[in-house]
């Protein structure tokens, strides 16, 4: 599905082309290929509804002036039997269009024909993606930078989703290594404290000191009492962990199903011991990028563009994180056969892109196939001053915590404000406010605004039914216009959070319609205007209300009729 905005642009391209090729024969300008240049919608309509820097973008390759460029291409163009009403030459040499009514009015027809698919495009072209995001440790509760982890992966997969890919989400669960064997320290040494008392037996400095670990050991000790006081020590820790990791673990799809995420995949880290591991570590080693020192098997990083090489298998005979990561990531390549795959991580992984998109390629993978996205953390923010909020357990915010101080649909949504790579601060005291202040609120207010207005009109026998194009077209105000414009955009928004991975594209464009919207109303009289009037404008209502509908759909947040 290509919307009416992107098959304008793409006719626009094609006549600028033809308008070089017709310049060229006159002998206008040059005969030779033109450079790449854009055609968009300026961030001034007033000076158009679409531009291009066509003109200045060849001034070097013609040798020519960019405004003498833009004025042979304007009068080398044939617009006839066209939506552009006329051409301008602005500034240095900008060439602006200006489109007819009737173009207006076929926006609007293709919002509410297409209605809850408004936004869906193929550009994707089915490609097999997948966004893997959150993967929080399931040795504890997830923190604020899993939060908003959770909800940049899960906006980016819907929106390739609507983009046109064939999106998978997963979840990562590291069921293996270190940290399990930590976690097993730390339930086993309050299982004990239990019987022995804490003054006997002191938990590791780098154990987990969370309340949840002394709540798996009391819950433990009420079934199975002293039994494995006893123990040997392996046997204990592992009745420990089968018993409180599979809790903790549903806590997490728990806690993501509340924050409206539900995967398509749970991947267990632990499937990959040992023969994934070994295959890929084997495979390394048969293309020659392994080597052994001091009993230990490495990976040659350096013939990669890495700084140093790194250990796969230590002198122990236990394989490293790192060794794991790499058959993860053939298993997601070779194995399921993604033709890309993101991952969200938070920024402090920033050392292990080049390293993971190394051993990809030393795999005879496409390192390149493998996208990173890096977020930074999020500061809480009240009264103006960073805030720590009371916790529950461990020594960082877990997402429940958040839940149950703001709104579900403000977590969302001010999670993405920000493109991944800034510092977020998120404000609890604007969270919770019910005012045009608070962004959501602000948005989902013009959702409901535009339902009640049609309600309204609805009682006194006024439908938003199908109108011509033409019969559209009497919606000139700038007011109107703007508002149109807009909204034949969100296609183009969506392919740009594809194309980007930047959900915060999405709160800015739904944040601008809702303006653009509470701007027109104001503006230009609905209720009460001669019934021609009054039905365009209804239709532009409802369109603004498919397209916030479906822009909160997409962000999963709720689009609230009533307020």
């Amino acid at each position: 599905m290509i919307s009416v905005t992107q098959q304008t642009e793409s006719k626009l391209r094609q006549m600028l082309l033809d308008a070089f090729a017709q310049a060229a024969k006159d002998g206008s300008l040059p005969d030779c290929p033109p450079a790449e240049f854009i055609v968009e919608v300026p961030g001034d309509t007033t000076k158009g509804d679409f531009a291009t820097n066509a003109a200045m973008v060849n001034a070097r390759t013609m040798r020519s002036a960019p405004a003498k460029i833009a004025a042979a291409l304007v009068s080398a163009m044939n617009t006839e039997g066209t939506d552009v009403e006329r051409v301008e030459v602005a500034g240095p040499g900008f060439i602006n269009f200006f489109m007819k009514p009737q173009w207006f009015g076929r926006i609007l027809s293709e919002v509410r024909e297409k209605g809850d698919d408004y936004g869906r495009s193929t550009f994707g072209n089915g490609e097999k993606v997948m966004v893997e995001y959150v993967s929080a440790n399931p040795t504890g509760p997830m923190h604020m930078g899993n939060a908003r982890g959770g909800a940049i992966g899960d906006c980016l997969a819907e929106a390739m989703d609507w983009a046109g890919y064939d999106v998978t989400r997963e979840f990562y669960v590291n069921d293996a290594g270190n940290q399990i064997e930590k976690f097993a320290v730390s339930l086993e040494v309050r299982y004990l404290q239990l019987y022995q008392g804490e003054d006997a037996l002191e938990l590791p400095e780098n154990a987990y000191h969370g309340a949840d670990i002394i709540e798996h050991a009391k819950a433990f000790a009420a079934i199975y009492g002293d039994k494995y006081v006893d123990a040997d020590s392996r046997e204990r820790k592992d009745a420990l962990v089968a018993f409180a990791l599979p809790k903790n673990i549903q806590k997490l799809h728990e806690d993501l199903g509340r924050y409206r995420i539900n995967y398509d995949v749970w991947f267990h880290e632990s499937t990959l011991h040992p023969q994934a591991v070994e295959d890929v570590i084997r495979m390394l080693t048969d293309r020659g990028y392994t080597y052994e020192k001091d009993g230990a098997i490495w990976y040659k990083a350096t013939a990669f563009g890495a700084e140093k090489d790194d250990v796969l298998v230590r002198a122990n005979g236990i394989s490293t994180y790192f060794a794991a990561d790499i058959a993860y990531h053939y298993n997601k390549f070779a194995v399921r056969g993604f033709d890309r795959v993101i991952n969200v991580w938070g920024a402090d992984h920033h050392g292990h892109v080049a390293r993971l998109k190394g051993a990809m390629d030393a795999l005879g993978l496409q390192g390149d196939k493998l996208d990173i996205v890096l977020m930074q953390l999020v500061r809480l923010m009240k009264n103006g001053e960073p805030y720590r909020m009371s916790k529950r357990s461990g020594n960082a915010v877990t997402l429940s915590d958040l839940l149950d101080e703001v709104p579900l649909d403000a977590a969302r949504f001010f999670f993405i404000m920000r493109e991944p790579g800034s510092t977020l601060d998120f404000d609890l005291d604007l969270a919770v406010e019910q005012s045009a202040q608070n962004p959501v609120f602000y948005v989902q207010y013009a959702h409901a605004r535009i339902c009640s207005l049609l309600k309204n009109l609805a009682a006194e026998g006024y439908q938003p039914g199908q109108l011509s194009e033409e019969a559209l077209a009497i919606l000139t105000a700038p007011e109107e216009r703007e508002l149109i414009r807009r909204l034949g955009q969100l296609p183009q928004e969506i392919v740009g959070v594809a194309k980007h991975y930047d959900p915060a594209k999405l709160s800015s464009y739904c944040t601008d319609v809702a303006t653009l919207f509470h701007k027109f109303y104001t503006a230009c009289r609905v209720k009460g205007e001669e019934e021609q009037i009054l039905k365009a404008r209804l239709c532009l209502c409802d369109a603004a209300r498919i397209v916030l509908r479906n822009t909160l759909s997409l962000l999963k947040i709720t689009a609230p009729e009533v307020m």
